[in-house]
């Protein structure tokens, strides 16, 4: 199995803010901007409300309501009307598919969404920064891969419930890949008890990647077994041996800024299982 860190949401770049943790603990990572989607910020609901308010308060009015949202990957059954047969699912293209492709990502492989947050708190009756408080990097959702739909080569009447998403309407693209999750998250822990696919509701220190205190959002505190010694593949993009450092019982990354996809090996790592089963458990 593959265990791929998958890097989405807002941050400093796409949509130019972090995404929220609320004063409750609760999480919603924003979707990017797109502004060729026929589908808006107004349009996605998010435990009964719309995202329309939220983000246009959180970036001061730079991102209205109406503006199109890459909803991608799409987690949430809720978060929009649905046809018959909807899936979680996730699209991939260009370098980064590449990327997935060479390092034999498909069927059973795991990933793990991650961005970029900040808490916020309520004043004067709307959401603003909680000024003592840092970004950091936290995992929101997952997805197992059940198969893999290459746009435009598939029987439409078939995937007619994924013919909305961004990466579907993109089908005269080449390199151009969906993945659809598993009914049910199939992991040492799991048999047919947990989605295939979901979101966080509640933020969980668990799963915080920064380091807790850090003024770096790159420096990522993980457990010991990450580290890759001599005889084991790092996690893809982060070959450079002078970015891990074991702490005791931890190990400290320094995360690339740029790169979507970071890809470890459980047959390499066989503990990255359990670990990924405990981060959906909790």
């Amino acid at each position: 199995m593959k265990l791929i860190l998958s890097r989405k949401g807002f941050d400093s770049s796409a949509g130019g803010v972090p995404s929220p943790i609320f004063p409750d603990g609760r999480i919603v990572a924003l979707p990017i901007p797109d502004r060729n989607s026929t589908i808006t910020y107004e349009d996605i609901i998010y435990q009964g409300n719309s995202l329309g308010n939220l983000v246009a308060c959180l970036t001061k009015g730079r991102i209205s309501p109406h503006f199109g949202v890459h909803i991608d990957p799409d987690l949430a059954a809720k978060s929009l009307p649905r046809l018959p047969n909807w899936q979680p699912l996730f699209g991939q293209k260009g370098q980064a598919l590449s990327h997935l492709r060479n390092n034999g990502v498909g069927p059973g492989d795991l990933f793990l969404f991650f961005g970029l947050f900040r808490r916020v708190e309520m004043l004067n009756g709307t959401y603003v920064w909680k000024r003592d408080s840092r970004p950091c990097h936290v995992i929101w959702g997952w997805l197992q891969v059940a198969e893999m739909v290459v746009p435009g080569t598939s029987p439409s009447s078939e995937y007619e419930w994924l013919q909305y998403h961004p990466h579907f309407r993109k089908s005269s693209e080449p390199n151009n890949l969906i993945y659809v999750a598993k009914q049910h998250l199939h992991l040492d822990e799991f048999a047919e008890s947990v989605p295939g696919a979901g979101a966080f509701s509640f933020f969980s220190q668990n799963r915080q990647l920064t380091k807790p205190c850090s003024g770096r959002v790159s420096l990522w505190e993980l457990p010991g077994w990450f580290h890759p010694g001599k005889n084991r593949k790092p996690l893809t993009y982060h070959a450079d041996k002078k970015r891990w450092q074991k702490r005791g019982d931890k190990t400290e990354l320094i995360s690339v800024g740029r790169g979507q996809e970071f890809i470890l090996d459980c047959d390499d790592y066989p503990e990255a299982v359990q670990w990924a089963s405990d981060l959906i458990a909790s």
